[in-house]
């Protein structure tokens, strides 16, 4: 219940114009505006672009005594920010499905969701990968992040042959994957 009424202050303090609301409102919600935009033909400025016009939409119904939320603000300006990008992109041409007969708010609690585990799940993973130590970052990195062929990795770190290579990368990814489920399960 602390949290719905969090929010309620926050969207009387946004139809007020108050600074601490609207900050708080930008630093909860900008970056996962900013990563949908990314991660959808997007660059920064879209993203700093289509989360102002969703604030302004945000501010316009904060300012109605009518207005009722019916999820949390993040969902909200979620789903304003996705329909508004979509239809950005329909008008570039870059989006094919008309956006015009979309609801005003999208029902995206679940995208979110897993978004934010998603996001949890990478944390862990780079907390894992940075306590797994050399040789194994760099002989994992080598092969998933540059595309490196076991010649090439056996040649770098002096193994006698690919095979040898790809039984290390095996033993290092096993190592990798202990480490990342000890600490994932520890999160649940």
């Amino acid at each position: 219940m602390k949290g719905d009424i969090n929010e309620q202050a926050l969207l009387k303090g946004l139809a007020s114009n108050e600074t601490k609301a609207i900050e708080t409102l930008y630093k909860d919600n900008f970056g996962m505006v900013q990563t949908y935009i990314l991660q959808n033909n997007g660059s920064y400025d879209d993203a700093r672009d289509i989360f102002q016009e969703a604030m302004i939409a945000l501010y316009e119904k904060a300012q109605s005594d009518s207005f009722v939320l019916t999820c949390q603000i993040k969902t909200y300006v979620y789903s304003i920010c996705r329909r508004l990008w979509l239809k950005r992109l329909q008008q570039m041409g870059r989006y094919s499905q008309p956006v015009d007969n979309l609801e005003e708010t999208v029902g995206v609690e679940e995208e979110i969701e897993d978004h934010e585990k998603r996001n949890a799940a990478f944390a862990i993973m780079d907390r894992a990968m940075g306590s797994l130590g050399e040789p194994c970052k760099s002989l994992l990195e080598g092969y998933y992040i540059q595309k490196k062929d076991m010649q090439q990795l056996a040649e770098m770190f002096g193994y006698t042959n690919a095979d040898n290579a790809k039984n290390q990368k095996y033993k290092c990814l096993m190592r990798l994957k202990k480490l990342f489920f000890s600490q994932y399960n520890i999160g649940e």
